[in-house]
Parts: C-alpha cells; sequence; structure tokens
C-alpha cells in the first residue's frame, strides 16, 4: 500500500498510522500513558504557547516523508506552526514536529515506536522523547546524537532550542502517576 492509499482508506479509533508501507493502528491508551499525556503537554503548553516558543498537541495527525503518524504528543515550534489562508492554526500538517513525544503501552513494540522517532529525527525534527511509564524511564533522542537514558528524578530532561525556558524533570513526568502522596 502507498500513502495515497492510506489517506483514502476511513478514519479508525484509536489512529491508524502509515509507516514503511504498513498499516499500524496504535492502542488505547491505559491509565499510566493517559496520565502522562494528559499532564504532559499542557505543562509544555504553559510555557511555550503562553510565550509563544512552540505549541504542544495531543494525538496530532502529522504527514511528512511518505509516512502518517500520530503522536502521543507532537511540539511545533512557532516559527513553523502550519498556518491556514486566514492565519489560523492548520487543520492538516505535513511537515515533521519538531519534538515528537510517545509514551510506550505495554502491548506497543518498542522497536516500531522507536523507527517512528528516528524517522521523524531523519525529517527534520530536533528531540524525540520515548517514556516507559512501566520502568520510569525516559530515552531522549536529540538530532544528530547519541540517545541519552534518564531514571534519576532530579535529572533535568533535554528539551529542543526552540523552547529552552522549559525545564522538566523525570520526577516531574512520574510524579502525576501518585494518588497518595
Amino acid at each position: 500500500m502507498i500513502l495515497e492509499e492510506f489517506l483514502s482508506l476511513p478514519e479508525t479509533k484509536p489512529s491508524s498510522e502509515y509507516i514503511d508501507g504498513q498499516v499500524i493502528q496504535k492502542h488505547i491508551p491505559q491509565g499510566k500513558h493517559s496520565t502522562i499525556q494528559g499532564e504532559l503537554f499542557p505543562k509544555i503548553n504553559a510555557v511555550v504557547k503562553v510565550k509563544k516558543m512552540g505549541w504542544a498537541f495531543p494525538e496530532l495527525r502529522c504527514t511528512f516523508g511518505v509516512i502518517f503518524i500520530v503522536p502521543d504528543v507532537a511540539v511545533f515550534s512557532w516559527a513553523r506552526l502550519p498556518v491556514d489562508e486566514n492565519g489560523d492554526i492548520a487543520n492538516i500538517f505535513t511537515i515533521a514536529p519538531d519534538w515528537i513525544i510517545e509514551i510506550l503501552s505495554p502491548e506497543q513494540s518498542h522497536t516500531k515506536v522507536t523507527k517512528k522517532i528516528l524517522h521523524a529525527l531523519n525529517h527534520g525534527t530536533q528531540m524525540g522523547w520515548l517514556i516507559y511509564p512501566d520502568e520510569r524511564f525516559i530515552a531522549a533522542y536529540p538530532a544528530g546524537k547519541q540517545p541519552l537514558a534518564f531514571e534519576d528524578i532530579y535529572s533535568v530532561l533535554p528539551v529542543p532550542n526552540f523552547c529552552k525556558e522549559l525545564h522538566l524533570t523525570v520526577g516531574e513526568i512520574f510524579g502525576c502517576f501518585l494518588v497518595f502522596p
């Protein structure tokens, strides 16, 4: 199947992605995945959107470089935000996010999620994060550099250059799990 054929298919719930000629349906997020996703993009936007450095989107469809992906969180720098003829945010994003964040669900393939991040990095993404909720581990993939590993709760996570004012730690990412501190 080619990308054009995939794009002509009816929409699925949960969303499907098209990577390496394959259609891959995303998994329905479970508790930890949903909690991180629901907490993370507002934390990012509280800094980067307010200061017009960028904008974080949950589950945004992105088509670029013959793939169609729906990252858990996609962040675009303010300068690269796709807009329509009225200056409003566009409905269709045909560029790679500047920052892609994926949260691994228990039934997801680590390899497939990593390939998605690497593909995005090869198409202009500045930073990728792969969050492992069950291990409380985060792998960061800065463009053009070796991946970095983070598990210490005090570790400050790397972010793309356009949002250097954003400071998030491993503890802040996984601290949202605590129901009874």
